[in-house]
């Protein structure tokens, strides 16, 4: 239901038209607990488990198709610098994660829970920990698919 009111607002907001989609985003904060503006980005198939309770994205974020986000995560911006986080296709971010800053989370990369990314997370690997750090780099192949609305 997020993600529906979601791309009616994104739709509106590419439309120019001004009022409306802060209000669906309102809606969204007030009803389901998540800020989701919006100029974001979303590919198909992306999740936000349940319903995105407690989670929070950048204004300029994009998250790619197939993306997994559990509950309570920050893609944010991070101080003194420009930008937001690119979550490339198939990415599984955990419950509680810290996704700041100008970086790239590689295509099927997954971060652990209450893990704090702040620098690049390169496809198909695996980052945990306070900074993250990557703790394996997995072959594409073995990588699970998460294409569950196909």
């Amino acid at each position: 239901m997020v993600l529906s009111i979601h791309r009616v607002a994104h739709t509106l907001w590419k439309w120019h038209i001004p009022l409306i989609p802060k209000l669906l985003k309102i809606v969204n904060r007030v009803v389901f607990g998540v800020v989701l503006p919006p100029s974001v980005l979303i590919g198909k198939n992306a999740l936000l488990s349940y319903q995105g309770l407690g989670t929070v994205v950048h204004k300029s974020a994009q998250i790619g198709n197939s993306v997994i986000i559990s509950t309570g995560v920050t893609i944010g911006g991070r101080s003194g610098k420009n930008g937001a986080p690119i979550i490339c296709d198939g990415a599984l971010i955990g419950t509680g994660a810290k996704v700041l800053g100008p970086i790239r989370v590689g295509v099927s990369a997954s971060i652990g829970a209450n893990a704090v990314v702040i620098e690049d997370v390169p496809d198909y690997a695996v980052v945990v920990g306070v900074p993250a750090r990557i703790v394996r780099i997995n072959k594409p192949e073995d990588v699970p698919r998460y294409d569950i609305f196909d």
